[in-house]
């Protein structure tokens, strides 16, 4: 039997623990061996953000093992940073197979000295923050989740059931995931890789900024000419300093932005068309399918087939 310990304290968003309990549970109904246990700071329920309160099957103290130990995330997350708590943290990730979190809850895991020299993820909104508490800690803000060898982080709220999903499938199969994704009506199960938001909105600028009319060119015609002595012109700037503007507004290069624009792009004729990925590979401005691969391997750490696989195994099973 799998043990899988869902670590909980006063002020979780309810869903970090929830969300990826009820894919766990999901599992075990379909033949898969996990034993679930809620644990809080001192066994007691636990008040979660929203007002409503989870019950806890004992303190984290009394748990004597962990296969998997899993900490929720919320506002209350400083609470389980105390020494108290980050001993019996440390205490079970030395006899667990895996130790996870789910958005804030990385925290936890970093405060308990897990996380050093590893990369992680965690909310978007909280990443800077963990980055600057924990200097040794490599974080990717914008990933649905991570894994750096037993070590898995994710981002918040319904992220942290892709991660559960992701276990699932490691342990059991693709199958069984699949099926666990139809059973709880999510669309699909996100690559870890995925970004938590869109290209175009995540690097929002002023309509006084020279960068903004071209920027919406890019998301409106993925496809056009967007190399850089293309977009300076069109910026009335040179080379080198559309580069300083994209590196100051936008913190990544035009090429970057572009490409992950023209990813976003593929992403949406995979999921929505059963066009041939050379068609996809051209109509978002890659040119051909290798490179179309390249960009997908390197955004989203999945190739295009697998990607638009996942729908299609999804919406059979």
């Amino acid at each position: 039997m799998h043990h899988v310990v869902v670590l909980v304290y006063p002020g979780i968003q309810l869903i970090d623990a929830v969300g990826p309990a009820e894919v766990f549970a999901g599992a075990r109904s379909f033949g898969a061996d996990y034993e679930l246990t809620v644990a809080s700071l001192d066994g007691a329920p636990v008040r979660s953000e929203s007002g409503l309160s989870l019950c806890a099957d004992r303190a984290v103290a009394d748990v004597d093992r962990a296969d998997t130990l899993l900490v929720a995330g919320g506002l209350g997350f400083r609470a389980a940073c105390g020494p108290a708590a980050v001993a019996e943290v440390r205490r079970l990730a030395e006899r667990a197979q895996r130790v996870c979190s789910v958005c804030s809850g990385a925290f936890v895991l970093a405060e308990a000295g897990l996380l050093n020299g590893r990369r992680v993820t965690t909310h978007w909104a909280a990443g800077t923050e963990l980055g600057r508490a924990y200097p040794e800690v490599t974080v990717e803000p914008d990933r649905i989740f991570v894994r750096d060898g037993a070590v898995y982080t994710s981002a918040g709220v319904t992220a942290g059931m892709d991660l559960a999903l992701a276990l699932v499938e490691a342990d059991h199969g693709v199958k069984i995931a699949r099926t666990i994704a139809r059973w709880l009506v999510m669309f699909l199960q996100r690559p870890g890789g995925q970004s938590q938001f869109s290209t175009r909105l995540e690097h929002p600028v002023g309509a006084g900024s020279p960068l903004r009319p071209v920027l919406d060119e890019i998301a409106a015609d993925p496809a056009a000419d967007h190399r850089v002595p293309s977009l300076a012109r069109r910026v009335g700037v040179s080379e080198r300093h559309l580069g300083r503007l994209f590196a100051d507004q936008l913190g990544t290069t035009p090429a970057r932005f572009v490409e992950r624009v023209r990813v976003e792009a593929a992403r949406g004729l995979l999921e929505d068309s059963v066009i041939t990925v050379a068609a996809v590979s051209k109509r978002s401005g890659f040119g051909s399918p290798e490179t179309l691969r390249r960009a997908f391997v390197r955004v989203l750490g999945v190739g295009p087939d697998d990607y638009r696989a996942r729908f299609r195994t999804t919406e059979r099973n």
